[in-house]
């Protein structure tokens, strides 16, 4: 990711994701909304998982450090100190 906040592209794709969603629960046949929701649920996963790579957990459940709780101990994401580069 090039971007200087990457956890734009988080919220960029999941927006996008649950778009999809709510479209295809009335159009559960179209192929292209279909298309269009894998390809960025797939966008928003690798997002997801670099960001949380640099920065921790986004979400309690991605916590996923089994010697100790991690999910308090780092800068909560919507803090600037989360978004500055390593």
């Amino acid at each position: 990711m090039t971007n200087t906040n990457p956890l734009k592209y988080v919220q960029q794709y999941s927006f996008a994701v649950l778009e999809a969603q709510l479209y295809l629960d009335s159009h559960p046949n179209c192929a292209d909304a279909l298309a269009y929701y894998n390809k960025y649920k797939k966008l928003y996963e690798e997002a997801k998982t670099d960001y949380e790579a640099t920065y921790g957990p986004l979400t309690a459940d991605s916590d996923a450090n089994n010697e100790c709780w991690q999910w308090v101990k780092a800068p909560w994401p919507w803090e600037l100190s989360a978004n500055e580069e390593v």
